[in-house]
């Protein structure tokens, strides 16, 4: 362990891990844990949660207290953030499926001898009777110091991720009484907290709620149309040469994107529970170690994944929820520069979500929970007004417009479509009346928009009154109005009858014009993928590494070059992601300051006693050298 000359929170912060002020509330965090409080942490991705549990962790076993036990669900996580904390000299270990019996007992041998600062584990791994049975052994000597439980929207049935297992963790409150926990999540709106609280016995704990706000992301919503072409010209346009992140929600979609993206000169990875397991893992790897690698995955990626220098977040299909949509967006610009979340969406993506929640075996009253959420994220896909004061919203949060999301720069124009919206519930009903058969979207807005299809002829559907009613929409115009309509309940699929519509007892009160239907006005297919902003485009389109070394002299982007190799050796023969021994913006520091002695490295930000004793020799060669 790193020796520290004074045992306080703010001086692990600096002489550990190299930072020399907290950032929004983590200093009132930590101390409050490292008093032995119990907390809830609500704090954005990239907000720096993992220092929260960490310098308790060490403040804690220094003052005799013993082994903090971290429980994540990701493996990829635990590697990482016990790779890094070695390089920061503190003793961290993790107990997972990737270690053989015997690394594992050598594992647990080390814990109980109180030779670990943090022990990373999975919550299936933390509730077994075996493992249960070693945190006795240390409670009963006084040497379990702290509990920090990662991911802890996972406990919530109302949250996007939820595992069963995590409900297991009641027994760590009614176990090891006096031990503090600490409950750590990025995402969870007001009912998800309440529930965590509950179901970890969080009542008394101190609420720490940071801003929901990443002020470095541009939002950016579309309508899908050629919803692959639209991602590619984003991507050619706005990211080449970026690292990002392709959400599809399908395993077979994911294929074909990351095959048509690679045919484009992209160097993209597919992602999904499917894939062989080393597949899914070297594909993995390469993302976190390499540069400018563009990962097309399902939801089964992400969670955890630390990567900074993610310039983009691009979901093709629409997600379940706000807490999903927000936490798979979070992960670009961790690093605080410049980063987009882009989505496209339609109406088979409202009537997909929605079909899967009927078609739920849950209760009602879940599903009309899960009805609210897509509600709220279609209502944020729909919005005319500022994306960003939305999505806050959500989070009860007050906010003003953002001046950077795709409505700001392109304020949309607005029309009511309350009249539309009633033509094709009459329409519905007619045609129900003449056959009791029930209609798909398509021959619905046909009939509607008078088109003498074959279909519309087989059925006699051009004799009925709404027939050309609605002959000055556009299909894309009548598609918004369905999405509208299913998402407020006013028309319900039928997955049994291949998707087709039928009307509800929501759907009277539209009918009789007692509920408003106002729309974004729909873009056209080349608008819809290609609209810019009123002013310039911002440093998001170039990778991040670029941006930085533009702001340096000559001498100094040789620097930063050289530096950037350098790191790279390092982290192949650690096996570590490059950002884990500096990040880019650490690197960049060095670059400016141009050192000639150890002791012109000591301030830089990410610079740890450890790290300046490991690398400053080899950083102030490499300077040296490539001047």
């Amino acid at each position: 362990m790193t020796e520290i000359h004074a045992l306080t929170p703010l001086s692990i912060l600096s002489e550990v891990f190299g930072y020399d002020s907290f950032r929004g509330p983590q200093q009132a965090i930590v101390e409050h844990v490292c008093a032995g409080g119990d907390a809830l942490v609500l704090m954005p991705t990239g907000g720096g949660k993992s220092l929260c549990y960490q310098i308790p962790a060490i403040a804690r076993q220094h003052a005799g207290h013993g082994v903090t036990v971290v429980i994540s669900p990701l493996i990829a996580l635990m590697q990482d953030q016990v790779g890094a904390l070695h390089e920061a000299g503190v003793e961290a270990a993790f107990l997972n499926s990737t270690l053989t019996f015997e690394e594992a007992s050598a594992v647990e041998k080390r814990m109980l001898r109180g030779d670990i600062t943090l022990l990373y584990a999975a919550p299936e791994r933390v509730t077994t009777a075996r493992f249960l049975a070693q945190l006795d052994s240390l409670y009963e000597r006084g040497k379990l110091s702290l509990f920090a439980i990662d991911e802890a929207h996972c406990v919530s049935q109302w949250g996007h991720d939820f595992r069963p297992e995590y409900r297991a963790l009641t027994v760590l409150h009614e176990r090891y009484a006096g031990v503090p926990r600490i409950a750590l999540t990025a995402t969870a709106d007001a009912l998800t907290r309440a529930d965590i609280l509950e179901r970890l016995q969080l009542e008394a704990s101190e609420q720490f709620v940071s801003s929901f706000d990443r002020p470095n992301i541009r939002y950016t919503i579309v309508e899908k149309k050629e919803a692959t072409q639209q991602l590619l010209r984003f991507i050619q346009r706005e990211h080449e040469g970026d690292a990002g992140i392709v959400y599809c929600q399908s395993r077979k979609r994911v294929e074909d994107i990351a095959e048509t993206l690679s045919a484009q000169g992209i160097n993209a990875l597919p992602y999904h529970a499917g894939l062989d397991q080393k597949v899914r893992q070297n594909n993995q790897n390469r993302f976190l170690r390499e540069d400018a690698i563009v990962m097309v995955a399902t939801i089964a990626f992400g969670m955890g994944i630390d990567k900074p220098d993610v310039r983009f977040v691009a979901h093709l299909d629409m997600p379940k929820n706000i807490e999903g949509y927000y936490q798979e967006t979070g992960r670009a610009g961790r690093d605080g520069s410049t980063a987009q979340a882009w989505m496209t969406y339609g109406l088979q993506d409202v009537v997909n979500q929605r079909r899967m929640i009927d078609e739920s075996p849950a209760g009602e009253e879940f599903k009309q929970v899960m009805r609210g959420k897509l509600d709220a994220l279609l209502g944020l896909a729909e919005a005319s007004d500022c994306r960003r004061v939305r999505l806050l919203s959500y989070f009860d949060e007050t906010s003003t417009p953002c001046g950077n999301c795709d409505n700001c720069l392109n304020p949309p124009n607005v029309w009511d479509a309350t009249q539309a919206a009633r033509k094709l519930l009459s329409t519905i009903y007619r045609v129900h009346q003449m056959s009791s058969i029930s209609f798909g979207a398509g021959h619905l807005m046909d009939i509607v928009r008078g088109k003498r299809t074959e279909k519309v002829a087989q059925f006699g559907h051009a004799e009925i009154s709404t027939f050309g009613l609605g002959a000055q929409h556009s299909e894309a115009e009548l598609r918004g109005v369905f999405r509208q309509l299913i998402a407020i309940g006013a028309v319900n699929v039928n997955a049994e009858a291949y998707n087709t519509l039928q009307l509800t007892e929501a759907s009277r009160a539209v009918l009789k014009g007692e509920v408003p239907i106002m729309l974004r006005e729909s873009t056209s297919a080349s608008n819809t993928a290609d609209r810019k902003p009123k002013r310039e485009k911002s440093s998001a389109a170039k990778p991040a590494a670029a941006a930085i070394a533009a702001a340096l002299d000559n001498a100094g982007q040789a620097r930063f070059t050289a530096l950037k190799a350098w790191r790279s050796e390092v982290a192949r023969e650690h096996n570590l992601p490059a950002y884990v021994i500096f990040h880019d913006a650490t690197l960049a520091a060095i670059a400016t300051i141009a050192p000639q002695t150890l002791s012109d490295l000591h301030g830089v930000s990410g610079i740890g006693a450890k790290k300046l004793e490991a690398y400053g020799a080899e950083v102030v060669r490499v300077c040296e050298g490539a001047a």
